[in-house]
């Protein structure tokens, strides 16, 4: 969105529905220190990014989104929306961004965003996370949903870390002291090294089978596995 809210420019890098896999270090955690049940480091955002003309067209997105999830059985008198309609501010963009929920539960939310100078520049960017789509739908236990065969192998973290340290490296972004690489670095430096003394391919293979689904991924699985061993015996 950035040529069209912050440079003028009438296009955008991408729009429409678009699958993203992210890495974010803002998840609930417990008092241990471990994510509570719902967040990840990692995941897939679900978003639908656009240009919009007119303020009815926020609407009618939230709406068309509503439709979508009632077709995946989420009943439309179980969602709501909350929130505020207060602006917030950053540099020359301003938004809106309002929450929307299902029995309780947040699933994600709308934003509608404007160029400051110029008002007319608007678009919608509505998000929610693959994970917790699901997870509010199956109602299945969070870490077997997550990981599968693999979910008592080893602490949460330790788990949420290789997922998350095979997403940045697949991606090309190896561990260095600084800038991107040191994410990578700090990701892989969580993990407990006596929950992996017998290696971490099989987690590995399952997470870089699981980011392919998404999008190609640059590095070969066990390239990904042997980079996570030797960064976690520095």
């Amino acid at each position: 969105m950035d040529p069209l809210l912050k440079d003028g420019r009438p296009q955008t890098y991408r729009r429409g529905f678009l699958p993203q896999p992210v890495v974010r270090f803002t998840g609930e955690r417990d008092a241990s220190g471990d994510l509570c049940d719902g967040f990840l480091t990692s995941f897939v955002n679900i978003s639908r990014v656009q240009p919009v003309g007119e303020l009815d067209e926020y609407g009618a997105i939230l709406d068309g989104w509503f439709s979508v999830l009632s077709q995946l059985g989420f009943h439309a008198r179980h969602l709501s929306v909350h929130g505020t309609l207060t602006p917030w501010r950053r540099r020359e963009v301003a938004g809106i961004t309002l929450h929307f929920r299902h029995l309780g539960l947040d699933l994600g939310d709308i934003v509608l965003l404007w160029n400051v100078e110029d008002p007319t520049r608007m678009a919608v960017d509505l998000g929610t996370g693959l994970e917790r789509l699901a997870w509010a739908r199956t109602q299945q236990r969070w870490r077997e949903l997550v990981y599968g065969d693999f979910a008592d192998a080893a602490p949460p973290t330790t788990l949420d870390s290789i997922r998350t340290a095979t997403l940045l490296l697949g991606s090309g972004i190896t561990p260095a002291p600084r800038g991107a690489g040191g994410v990578t670095r700090r990701v892989i430096g969580t993990i407990d090294p006596e929950s992996v003394r017998l290696g971490v391919s099989a987690l590995v293979r399952a997470a870089h089978g699981y980011w392919s689904l998404v999008g190609a991924l640059r590095a070969p699985w066990p390239q990904i596995a042997c980079a996570i061993e030797e960064e976690v015996r520095r």
